[in-house]
């Protein structure tokens, strides 16, 4: 399991995005403007559950080591060492995968 050094706050979590296949199965090769943003990624770290101000709980929807999926344009990218890493919030989180 990857480790990190960036413990998230409450309410965050930090997800290293899964790598992109730059290669088609049939061997086409997709150019630099083919690039989308990866939707999937490992957990790494989670924050701490939180209340919101009006006395709601809010839990993290998924645990370390988890493979999530979440929205596009969430989180902010974080550069750590030679690893790109995204923080999001746990409302960014869509689905766990199996």
């Amino acid at each position: 399991m990857s480790k990190t050094n960036i413990n998230p706050i409450a309410g965050y979590l930090v997800v290293e995005p899964k790598q992109k296949e730059q290669t088609t199965q049939s061997g086409i090769v997709l150019p630099d403007s083919h690039d989308e943003k990866p939707q999937e990624g490992k957990v790494l770290a989670v924050g701490a559950d939180f209340t919101t101000d009006y006395g709601t709980k809010k839990s993290a929807p998924c645990k370390t080591g988890d493979t999530v999926v979440y929205r596009e344009w969430g989180g902010k990218e974080y550069k750590n060492g030679d690893r790109q890493l995204l923080i999001l919030k746990f409302d960014d989180i869509m689905a766990i995968l199996k």
